[in-house]
């Protein structure tokens, strides 16, 4: 079995992660390299889609038969531009954050608030609502029973950084502060995280740099 590195491209072939309980398949899509990830209980079947990003082809020849529910993790416009071929090719039911919904072109089916459980078959994962990208993002955990945390965190934090705040310096510290207290402050360094774009990090690898992110302001 290969190993998983989290690392796809734009037109290449998805990565694959196989937990106990749980596979999730990450691929790129678009032309600003959006990740989409796939959760699989392995029990059930049942799917969850984060991100209908683009590319509607792809994404629908990775989710193969039976998708119940998108969940879009902020209301930019890259994040949902294939939800709505996606939604009326497989009757998915939508979830997004309460306040980013309205951004979202797709009627939601399920707001969701901070600490709301979104299960997935058999697994449980929990919103983590952080503001500050947008008013209404949405991070998602799954707190491995068998394992360490894996996060989804939209564009809310990446690899060197916490997400684009347009240079607004009180949604920076809004966003850097619940980051910094809902994330870092709730899950271990062993937690795995899935960004909107590009690789993959770990919260040990990022945890190092906080005040660092703090003083420069981005």
């Amino acid at each position: 079995m290969t190993t998983y590195h989290g690392s796809v491209k734009v037109g290449g072939a998805p990565d694959v992660r196989e937990l106990a309980e749980l596979i999730i398949t990450k691929v790129a899509v678009g032309p600003f390299d959006n990740d989409c990830y796939l959760l699989r209980c392995r029990t059930t079947g049942e799917q969850l889609l984060i991100d209908a990003a683009n590319d509607a082809h792809t994404l629908l020849s990775m989710v193969g038969d039976g998708l119940g529910q998108v969940l879009t993790t902020h209301r930019h416009q890259d994040h949902w531009q294939a939800l709505d071929e996606v939604v009326a090719a497989t009757g998915a039911r939508t979830l997004a954050g309460r306040y980013d919904a309205e951004g979202v072109p797709v009627p939601t089916d399920r707001l969701l608030d901070d600490g709301d459980t979104v299960e997935v078959g058999h697994v449980r994962l929990t919103a983590i609502h952080l503001v500050g990208h947008t008013p209404g993002s949405i991070a998602l955990v799954y707190d491995d029973p068998k394992g360490h945390p894996h996060l989804f965190t939209g564009d809310c934090l990446f690899p060197g950084g916490i997400g684009n705040t347009f240079g607004d310096p009180d949604a920076f510290r809004t966003l850097f502060a619940g980051v910094e207290q809902k994330v870092f402050g709730r899950l271990p360094d062993e937690t795995w995280v899935y960004p909107g774009h590009g690789n993959d990090t770990t919260l040990g690898d990022e945890r190092p740099h906080l005040a660092e992110w703090r003083e420069r302001g981005w």
